[in-house]
């Protein structure tokens, strides 16, 4: 039982990042590849019917490892809560962005509000790239598995580091890609083309972040996610695009499954004594508690997955970035 939860929580959050990695690319690269007010609305018109029900799965993920690993939970909010917060107030900028771009009139308006699209959409991607790291290093936790310290520094210096920094830089060549390719899939006219010619490139910085990936998680996966990554790119100037988008996805779902995985049963490790570690025994729910959620589970997870797949199956259709002539 506490194997089949670990795997749902990190199918939950493969989900998410592969789903949401998209999104943030998207609201990064719309105000850069857009070269005027049009362009740019065709960009955020993209994933204008996906993005909230993309952000189900980063309840989802939360709630699930909330009920199945309590005290993983536990440690990592507040280890954590400072950059979670950050992070929440950015996810809020974003949605507000995407929400009041089309009530407004004027193009200056909504120049501001692809300024905010873009800046919330770069600092969560880069912020959860430090956190991915963060899950990899692990925590000062005390032998009661509480994070140990005190004041701001308890939760602002596991993000200060070398390696948070690297995971951001991972984060976001990755997301970047995620978003070019898709801009490519799903629009025509000069975004595609431009959104096009930039994933070829992105190909190759996406694989050098995935490698930079594996040298901290020391998984094969994060290799081959890498080697995915460079396929992309390349199918991306082959112009196969519904393939390049295909094999960014299994490359960002191959690293957060590295990541996830990096130390085997230990699900937080302690920085202070390997021995206050987490593992996913350590950290679980009672059995009876993961009865009643695996109960919980099977009735609204099948409804939520054909719910998306119905969504994308409706807005299949690419959007124009051309002007047409009147």
């Amino acid at each position: 039982m506490i194997t089949l939860w670990f795997s749902v929580v990190v199918l939950a959050w493969v989900l998410f990042f592969v789903l949401e990695g998209f999104d943030f690319g998207v609201g990064v690269l719309g105000p850069l590849l857009g070269r005027d007010d049009h362009e740019r609305g065709a960009a955020v018109r993209t994933i204008g019917p996906f993005w909230d029900g993309n952000e189900v799965w980063l309840v989802a993920a939360i709630g699930v490892t909330f009920a199945a690993f309590p005290a993983w939970y536990g440690a990592l909010l507040s280890g954590l809560y400072v950059p979670m917060v950050v992070l929440l107030l950015l996810l809020a900028v974003r949605g507000v962005a995407l929400e009041f771009r089309g009530k407004g009139d004027g193009e200056r308006y909504r120049r501001r509000a692809d300024v905010a699209l873009a800046a919330s959409s770069l600092g969560i991607v880069l912020l959860w790239g430090a956190l991915l790291a963060v899950f990899v290093r692990g925590l000062a936790l005390g032998a009661d598995g509480q994070v140990t310290g005190a004041g701001l520094a308890r939760s602002l210096d596991p993000v200060l580091t070398g390696e948070a920094l690297l995971g951001a830089l991972g984060a976001l060549l990755a997301a970047l890609l995620l978003g070019a390719t898709f801009l490519s899939l799903r629009t025509s006219g000069p975004l595609r083309r431009r959104a096009r010619m930039l994933a070829r490139w992105l190909g190759t910085g996406g694989a050098v972040a995935l490698l930079l990936t594996g040298v901290l998680t020391s998984s094969p996966l994060a290799l081959v996610a890498a080697v995915l990554s460079f396929a992309a790119g390349l199918l991306a100037r082959a112009g196969r695009e519904a393939l390049a988008f295909a094999t960014t996805a299994l490359a960002v779902a191959g690293a957060v499954v590295a990541v996830f995985t990096a130390r085997g049963a230990v699900v937080l490790h302690s920085t202070v004594d390997p021995a206050f570690s987490l593992t996913r025994a350590s950290a679980a729910a009672t059995p009876q508690a993961l009865e009643l959620i695996t109960w919980a589970g099977v009735l609204i997870l099948p409804g939520v997955l054909a719910y998306q797949a119905f969504s994308y199956w409706v807005f299949r259709r690419r959007v124009a970035s051309e002007r047409v002539p009147s």
